[in-house]
């Protein structure tokens, strides 16, 4: 009984509609995320004066004698230094600002694409139409 149920929730269309919506968006954002730290970040972090952008932060802790002057993000972070990584975190803020814009592009685009749909015909009120057949009712008659 609940295999069969199972079964027929896994072939709605919407959730095989979100299952490759979920897998295209994995590779979506590799390529974005690599849009980002291989070309965007490089530029931006140019601009302020930096060749690594995510390597901007704020040591919050001691850190170890043998990483002492150290500007690896990465390597800092893993020796368990506490650090405000706000550099990271701008990454990650452009990447999604250029996620953000090109699904808007996406999805104006496709709104453009498909047919519009017809507003319903709302049905005229009955006392509106009964007004009606009454003054068509009156213009026919003869003027005397």
């Amino acid at each position: 009984m609940m295999l069969k149920e199972f079964k027929a929730f896994i072939a709605r269309g919407n959730v095989l509609d979100l299952a490759v919506a979920v897998i295209i968006g994995a590779a979506f954002s590799k390529i974005v995320t690599s849009l980002t730290e291989d070309v965007l970040m490089p530029i931006i972090g140019k601009l302020f004066g930096g060749l690594d952008f995510s390597s901007y932060f704020l040591t919050m802790g001691p850190v170890p004698a043998a990483l002492q002057g150290s500007s690896d993000y990465a390597a800092l972070k893993k020796a368990g230094v506490p650090l405000l990584g706000y550099g990271e975190f701008v990454t990650q803020a452009v990447n999604f600002i250029i996620v953000a814009f090109i699904i808007f592009l996406i999805v104006r685009s496709v709104s453009k694409l498909l047919p519009k749909p017809e507003a319903p015909a709302t049905a005229e009120p009955a006392d509106v139409t009964l007004l009606r057949e009454i003054r068509d009712e009156l213009k026919a008659r003869p003027r005397v």
